[in-house]
C-alpha cells in the first residue's frame, strides 16, 4: 500500500459494516406520528400497540358446512336425528334436544347443547317420515366431541396485544387489525427523502438514444433502482435528478433538499477524485460522521447531517456509483436506517445457512457479498462475475452469500445467506 504524501492527514480507518450500521441508527431520531384509515396503512410501521376489545370468534362457530349434533346421539354408524332448526352465519339457534340435529353452515354459532359438527359429505338427508314435516339426517361417520368447532377466542382473547409497536404492516397484519374493529392506526410518517445522483457522465434513458450515445456516458441506472426501492420502504420521494460535477451546484442542491427532507440519498462523488463534492459539500453545511465502509462491494460510503434553519437535522448517505456497489449499500446501511426512522423493531433481515456449491478462494480484508442463487440441488451458487459494476448479477441472483472478512469458501461449506426476497419487501 502507497504511504500518504508527505504533509497529508492519513486517511482514517475503514469502518466495519456493523460499527458503521450502529452509528447510523444512533441517529435515527423516530418521526412523528400520525392516524391513518387501516386501508391505507399497508407497509406503514405501528407506532402504538394494538389491544384487542373483544374476542375473536366471539363464540363457538362451525368450521364446517354440515350438520350441529350431540356426539353421544350418533356414536354409532347410521344414527339417524332430526333436523330441527336451520342456522345461518349471523345467526343464533335454539338449544338442540337428544335425537335432533341442526343443519349449520361455516361460521355459524354451535347452537346451546351441540358438541361437535358432522360436514354434510359424511350425511345423506332423509324426507320426513309420514306424518311429520321434519326431515332426518342419516349421520354415516361418528364424530368425536368437539370436531369441527372452532372454539371462542382461539384467535384473540380481550385484552390481548394482538399488534405490537414497531411492526412493519403487512396485508395480514391488516386483516388482523380489522378482526378486532380497528378501522384507525397510528403509524410513523412517512420519511421524506431527496433523492440524486452526482457525474457528468450520466444521461436519463429517453433523453439520449443508445446509437447516440458520447463516448464516456452511461444511462443512469441507480436512480431507477433506489427511486423504487425507497417507495417500498414506504418513504415520499423528492427526485432531484442529475447534479453536475461542481461543488457549487452541490453545495446549493444540498442545501435546498436539507430544508424539507428527512434524508438525501445521493449516488456517485463519495469518493477522494476531484470531481467527487458530496463529501466536503456536506461538510460545508453540516457534518460528516462516517466516511468508507470494510465493504465489498461499497467501500465509498458517506454519512452525515446538515441542520436546518427551523431546527433538527436531515441526514445524508452518500452511496458510491458503481450500480452494485449502491445496490448493496443501500440494502445493508440504508434500509435499516430508514426503517429504524420509522420505528421499526425488525431491521435485518433473516440470514439463512446453506451450502456452498462454489469455491471462493480468494479472501478479502473487507467483508464481502456475493451474488448467488440457489440451484436445484439445493445449495449456492455464484453469478460468474461478481464486478461491482456488474448489474445483472443483481437480477439473477436470489439474495447475498454474506462472507466475513479474510474468509474462503470450499464447495460444501456452510455460508450464510441474505434473500433479496427479504431485502426488497
Amino acid at each position: 500500500m502507497a504511504e500518504p504524501a508527505a504533509g497529508a492527514p492519513a486517511r482514517p480507518a475503514l469502518r466495519s459494516l456493523d460499527d458503521a450500521l450502529a452509528q447510523l441508527l444512533s441517529h435515527a431520531a423516530a418521526l412523528p406520528t400520525e392516524r391513518i384509515g387501516t386501508f391505507d396503512a399497508d407497509g406503514r410501521v405501528l407506532a402504538e400497540d394494538l389491544v384487542a376489545a373483544l374476542t375473536v370468534p366471539p363464540a363457538d362457530n362451525s368450521a364446517m358446512d354440515g350438520y350441529a349434533v350431540r356426539a353421544a346421539d350418533c356414536a354409532a354408524a347410521g344414527a339417524v336425528l332430526r333436523v330441527t332448526q336451520r342456522i345461518a352465519a349471523g345467526s343464533v339457534g335454539a338449544p338442540l334436544q337428544p335425537g335432533e340435529a341442526a343443519r349449520i353452515f361455516t361460521g355459524a354459532p354451535i347452537p346451546p347443547g351441540a358438541d361437535a359438527v358432522v360436514m354434510q359429505e359424511d350425511t345423506q338427508l332423509l324426507e320426513a317420515p309420514a306424518g311429520s314435516d321434519v326431515p332426518q339426517v342419516r349421520v354415516q361417520l361418528p364424530p368425536s366431541a368437539g370436531q369441527w368447532i372452532r372454539r371462542a377466542g382461539e384467535d384473540v382473547s380481550a385484552g390481548r396485544t394482538v399488534l405490537s409497536r414497531g411492526l412493519r404492516l403487512t396485508p395480514q397484519a391488516l386483516g388482523l387489525a380489522a378482526s378486532i374493529g380497528a378501522d384507525r392506526l397510528q403509524v410513523s410518517r412517512r420519511p421524506r427523502v431527496a433523492l440524486l445522483s452526482t457525474g457528468d457522465e450520466l444521461v436519463m434513458p429517453g433523453d439520449v438514444p443508445p446509437e447516440a450515445m458520447k463516448p464516456g456516458a452511461i444511462y443512469n441506472s441507480n436512480r431507477f433502482f433506489l427511486r423504487a426501492l425507497l417507495q417500498r420502504l414506504g418513504c415520499e420521494v423528492q427526485d432531484l435528478g442529475i447534479v453536475p460535477d461542481r461543488l457549487d451546484a452541490t453545495l446549493e442542491v444540498l442545501r435546498a433538499a436539507a430544508a424539507r427532507n428527512d434524508l438525501i440519498l445521493s449516488t456517485g462523488g463519495v469518493s477522494v477524485g476531484e470531481e467527487d463534492h458530496i463529501k466536503p459539500a456536506v461538510q460545508a453545511l453540516g457534518e460528516l460522521q462516517l466516511w468508507s465502509v470494510a465493504l465489498k462491494p461499497g467501500k465509498p460510503f458517506a454519512f452525515g447531517a446538515i441542520a436546518r434553519e427551523a431546527g433538527g437535522v436531515c441526514h445524508v448517505c452518500g452511496l458510491p456509483g458503481n450500480p452494485v456497489s449502491s445496490f448493496v449499500t443501500f440494502v445493508m446501511l440504508v434500509r435499516p436506517f430508514l426503517l429504524a426512522l420509522q420505528g421499526c423493531t425488525a431491521l435485518q433481515p433473516p440470514r439463512l445457512a446453506m451450502r456452498a456449491d462454489f469455491d471462493w478462494p480468494r479472501a478479502d480484508r473487507r467483508r464481502e457479498f456475493l451474488r448467488a442463487r440457489l440451484n436445484a440441488a439445493g445449495g449456492l451458487e455464484l453469478f460468474a462475475n461478481q464486478s461491482s459494476g456488474v448489474l445483472t448479477s443483481t437480477v439473477w441472483a436470489d439474495g447475498l452469500v454474506d462472507l466475513p472478512a479474510g474468509q474462503t469458501v470450499r464447495r460444501g461449506d456452510t455460508v450464510s445467506f441474505v434473500p433479496l426476497s427479504a431485502l426488497l419487501a
